[in-house]
């Protein structure tokens, strides 16, 4: 049996009493959340799918090029579909305003650090903020809550490891820009035991090696991902870093570069695991185009590295690892790439990364159809925010359905933006406790019909997280 793992202090508040206050802050903030169970049974393990960036044409435009038409997913057809509003503090989504305005939805927008820490936590904040308040006070977050209960934790994710949404699931921290504080708060001092995703240093976008002196890059801030290059070479020596299991004693991380070392996690996994994938800034998405000057392909018309990871791939070392816990787990996978590659207006990059996300998912459905089924398991499928405004031809004055041409043939599409939108994004929930999210899709949109907000999200695990098993 595993022990009961300890709540991770921030640096500023190591003292005994700093930890003791702490604790009273969870107990205040969880309180108004322990509501009663419902018909559903609390899930044993819950894994939480965030396509970053993704709206429903995102998918629509994905299933039309993947499948030739519309709904033909695994979880299109077996999950239930709801919608979430993603807004950040101060802000809000007004249904009758955004649909009877073309530009309406791009105001209000967050960023997916706000949008991290309001699924993580429930509580809405400022744009650009992980893990904090609008005052900028810690707030605790689900991971903790699993934890808590003695359940192993981990996030994974295709763009930086220390990027705004798997941090928003384990930092907490001002500025989501502090990369390598963050990625302390994850490495040296979280309970975490699995972190996967890029920012490797040594590596290009390309999944390259980077020009060296005397074995170290040339430039020393890409060691900024992965905290700097003490915490590099203190992850290449296995030191022990933060205790995840509990027991008073400081952990070891098993460092994993290569993507066959990553597939040997589902063999032999051992019990904590960093996956640094072999390229800098995204898995795939920022590898270099068949033309520089356009920056964009057909998907997969410039071969992908050979040598980085799929997320499904990554999906499936972390349920591994994971899945060694009796007590159970909670897991954040990202698509983090969609987000980028739609930023930059690119259909093709895009598409590519959607289906890498669908991939992961029926990855996801086959573990857990072969380890306690959907009695014992709960897996959302959504999205931080929309980004690209990814509407169908001829959109003026309301966003229409991308147009399908045929499988494996690029969709009618058109980007009326390279930031984000407040538009509600695609919220999709099947196993245990499931019910608890329809009951709180008490919103009503004339497009999408019943959502939730974000916040929701946080609020239901943390109900399930306080439950007796």
């Amino acid at each position: 049996m595993r022990h009961t793992k300890r709540f991770s202090s921030l640096a500023h508040a190591r003292t005994k009493s700093a930890c003791a206050a702490w604790w009273v802050l969870v107990v205040a903030l969880w309180a108004p959340f322990c509501t009663a169970a419902g018909q559903d049974a609390a899930p044993r393990n819950v894994i939480l799918m965030i396509s970053d960036g993704c709206g429903f044409n995102h998918i629509l435009a994905t299933d039309y090029y993947q499948d030739g038409e519309a709904g033909q997913q695994r979880y299109e057809q077996t999950f239930t579909a709801l919608a979430m509003s993603t807004y950040p503090a101060g802000r809000s989504y007004e249904p009758e305003k955004v649909h009877a305005d073309f530009k309406a939805c791009m105001q209000g927008a967050t960023d997916s650090a706000a949008a991290a820490t309001a699924m993580a936590t429930g509580v809405k904040t400022n744009k650009g903020a992980l893990g904090v308040d609008v005052d900028n006070n810690p707030v605790p977050n689900v991971s903790e809550a699993a934890e808590a209960r003695g359940k192993a934790t981990g996030v994974i994710t295709t763009v930086p490891l220390s990027h705004a949404t798997p941090a928003g699931f384990v930092a907490h921290i001002q500025s989501r820009g502090s990369y390598e504080e963050i990625a302390l708060q994850m490495l040296r001092e979280s309970a975490a035991d699995v972190v996967m995703g890029a920012g490797h240093p040594l590596f290009d976008n390309d999944g390259k090696p980077v020009e060296t002196e005397g074995g170290e890059p040339v430039d020393a801030g890409r060691y900024r991902y992965v905290g700097g290059v003490e915490t590099w070479d203190a992850l290449s020596k296995g030191e022990p870093m933060a205790d995840a299991d509990g027991d008073g004693s400081p952990d070891a991380w098993t460092l994993v570069q290569t993507r066959a070392e990553l597939q040997a996690l589902a063999q032999a996994p051992p019990k904590r695991v960093v996956a640094l994938l072999p390229a800098h800034s995204t898995a795939h998405a920022d590898r270099a185009a068949i033309d520089a000057d356009v920056k964009d392909d057909a998907p997969y018309e410039a071969p992908r590295a050979a040598s980085v990871p799929t997320l499904a791939e990554m999906a499936q070392g972390a349920l591994a690892v994971l899945g060694q816990d009796p007590d159970g787990f909670f897991l954040m996978i990202e698509g983090g790439a969609v987000d980028w590659t739609s930023h930059g207006n690119q259909l093709g990059r895009m598409i590519e990364e959607q289906i890498d996300f669908h991939q992961a998912i029926d990855a996801v459905i086959d573990w857990v159809e072969a380890h306690g089924g959907w009695d014992e398991n709960l897996v959302i499928v959504t999205a931080d925010h929309e980004c690209g405004y990814l509407c169908g031809p001829g959109s003026e004055t309301a966003c229409t359905p991308v147009k399908g041409r045929g499988k494996g043939v690029m969709p009618e599409a058109e980007w009326h933006s390279r930031g984000h939108t407040n538009q509600l994004v695609p919220f999709y929930v099947r196993g245990a406790g499931s019910a608890r999210f329809t009951e709180k899709a008490t919103r009503t949109d004339p497009v999408h019909g019943a959502y939730l907000d974000n916040t929701d999200l946080a609020k239901a695990l943390f109900e399930f997280f306080k439950s007796e098993p």
